[in-house]
């Protein structure tokens, strides 16, 4: 499992796009793409802030005409940005968000999560948290973006929690929400604390802890219905 928007950002993933401005010939759904794909590569290297529609331009060989065509402003590009950002980040973990209604699943994921920050030594954290944290005190707009990009990664979290307890797995009063919320928490922090710290542990440390948290609404009665695991 790999989430880099440092490297090239793979074109399959502007398909998932929102449909906004999505031209309808092939050609122009290339060039959208290529702007996108250049302004996704930008802001990785230079911030959000630091990204400019002139740098797009240089990249890509775009018009100031056809950037306007695609997108209402710089603003509009960035959220664009955000939706591909949080595309890639649950596009490479697909086969793993579909298995979160055993503790078996959730475990495969947690060691997913901790075996990324290995592979990369600790560096880049969360691609959607680190645009949290350049965008969401300056632009609602972009605020509002990531914050529908981190729902849309913990839904599948909650809905597999939410198989859980149907299938008996989980506590007649547990929710799966709140158990969702906190373990998306419990991510975001590790991941923090592991880029700050170039230290893969610190997430590791922090998912032990939300697997701890969960499995206090784990039923005790043994031989559900479905995997007890």
């Amino acid at each position: 499992m790999v989430w880099s928007l440092d490297c090239q950002v793979q074109s399959d993933y502007f398909s998932l796009m929102r449909e906004s401005k999505v031209p309808a010939t092939g050609r122009g759904r290339a060039t959208r793409e290529r702007i996108l794909q250049a302004a996704a590569e930008l802001v990785a290297e230079k911030g959000a802030a630091g990204m400019s529609l002139d740098d797009v331009r240089a990249r890509t060989g775009a018009s100031r005409s056809q950037l306007y065509h695609y997108f209402e402003d710089r603003d509009d590009l960035v959220r664009k940005v955000i939706d591909v950002t949080t595309n890639v980040v649950i596009d490479v973990q697909a086969g793993l968000l579909k298995h979160l209604d055993s503790w078996a699943g959730i475990d495969r994921w947690f060691d997913a999560l901790v075996e990324l920050q290995v592979d990369r030594q600790g560096c880049g954290g969360c691609p959607i948290g680190s645009l949290a944290g350049q965008l969401a005190e300056r632009d609602s707009g972009a605020r509002a973006a990531i914050a529908a990009g981190l729902d849309r990664w913990e839904t599948h979290l909650r809905d597999g929690l939410a198989r859980m307890k149907a299938l008996g797995k989980l506590r007649h009063d547990a929710d799966p929400s709140a158990l969702a919320t906190a373990t998306m928490a419990s991510i975001q922090g590790g991941l923090l604390l592991t880029q700050v710290r170039r230290d893969a542990c610190q997430l590791r440390i922090a998912l032990d802890a939300a697997r701890a948290n969960l499995r206090l609404s784990a039923s005790s009665r043994p031989n559900q219905k479905g995997d007890a695991r």
